[in-house]
């Protein structure tokens, strides 16, 4: 058994109709350049929100135990997305277009895990973290409002959250998902291919 097969012979193998070698190999570029970008992003603007924040701290001196727990449990959720978030750069440094075809579909498929492990248990724990941080960080300032105002921040606050929870997250854990699963689609029809002439 050869797990070695480069994608020239494999390419060169394939029946007429198929996508080609340029077109996929393109894909993946493309499919990694966009989630490094994305992870460089979120890098900075997490860690600048961060910075910003305990400059508030430093700055403004809270009183109240609430807010600085709040700013303690906002500054956690971040840090903790962070790092998990970052983990999956060394998956994507380990994709290579050298790889075998079976190296690269099981890399792949460690991207998808991780992808859904960030997509449920971290993104879920950095929203409620982030939640409960900003409710309680903003209940020092509200107190100082009328109680229309203090609601009205609080309601405002809430819409966003439930804005970016129920529609921006789903759909942007749907379009990396498709985008994914149509590359390690390709990838199994290879190793079926591949399977067929063995």
């Amino acid at each position: 058994m050869n797990s070695n097969i480069n994608f020239n012979e494999l390419w060169a193998k394939q029946k007429t109709g198929e996508p080609n070698k340029e077109d996929l190999l393109s894909k993946i570029n493309k499919f990694k350049k966009s989630n490094l970008k994305r992870l460089i992003i979120t890098n900075l603007l997490l860690i600048i929100t961060s910075l910003f924040i305990i400059f508030i701290w430093v700055y403004y001196q809270p009183q109240m135990i609430t807010t600085k727990i709040g700013i303690i449990l906002t500054i956690l959720a971040m840090v903790i997305f962070v790092i998990a978030y970052n983990q999956s750069f060394a998956l994507f440094r380990k994709t290579t277009n050298t790889q075998s075809n079976s190296e690269y579909l099981k890399n792949l498929i460690d991207i998808k895990a991780k992808q859904r492990f960030m997509q449920t248990t971290m993104l879920n724990l950095y929203f409620v973290l982030l939640s409960t941080g900003i409710g309680l960080y903003m209940y020092e300032y509200t107190q100082l409002m009328t109680a229309f105002w203090g609601i009205f921040a609080y309601g405002i606050t809430s819409i966003w959250i439930l804005f970016n929870w129920f529609y921006l997250r789903p759909k942007q854990i749907k379009k990396q998902q498709t985008k994914l699963d149509e590359i390690i689609g390709k990838f199994e029809m290879l190793n079926e291919q591949l399977n067929e002439k063995k």
